[in-house]
């Protein structure tokens, strides 16, 4: 049976073999796995302040929207809810792009901490069920100007 998040995450997913990435650009990011790539329009958190406020007091976010949270060296991260409206996916990527973990269904307001496995260099969040929908997981590659084109998985 069909659902709304399942026709709308059918929509994200292209094709792996079907499209070229496009050009990388700092609002933009893409992730590919065996599942397929997708593409989301990004704000980029990546001073402290930035990352400090993240996606709090937002009361929606367009389905193909995240905020890209960025280190500037990897290092062990953690996030909580307090004061975030929506249910969200994290996405914690190391310095390579390549996905380590992801934390399903952060529940708004919640203040348990949320922690990436070991040293993370860039999070990013999405609605929530999106990344189980889509099937994103430990594995999956983020391709973005803020991944070392030396480093990356899937560099730019």
């Amino acid at each position: 049976m069909l659902t709304r998040r399942s026709v709308l995450a059918a929509a994200l997913v292209l094709p792996t073999a079907s499209l070229a990435a496009p050009a990388c650009q700092p609002d933009r990011i893409g992730l590919r796995g065996q599942w397929g790539t997708a593409f989301f329009t990004v704000e980029v958190a990546d001073t402290v302040q930035a990352r400090s406020r993240g996606l709090m007091y937002r009361d929606s976010m367009p389905q193909r929207a995240g905020m890209l949270f960025v280190y500037e060296a990897p290092q062990p991260v953690s996030f909580w809810m307090k004061n975030t409206l929506i249910p969200l996916d994290l996405i914690f990527a190391d310095a390579t792009g390549t996905v380590r973990n992801v934390h399903h269904m952060a529940r708004p307001h919640d203040e348990t901490a949320i922690p990436g496995k070991g040293r993370i260099k860039a999070v990013l969040e999405i609605n929530g069920g999106l990344a189980r929908d889509l099937g994103i997981g430990a594995g999956t590659q983020l391709r973005h100007p803020a991944f070392d084109t030396e480093l990356a998985a899937w560099p730019c």
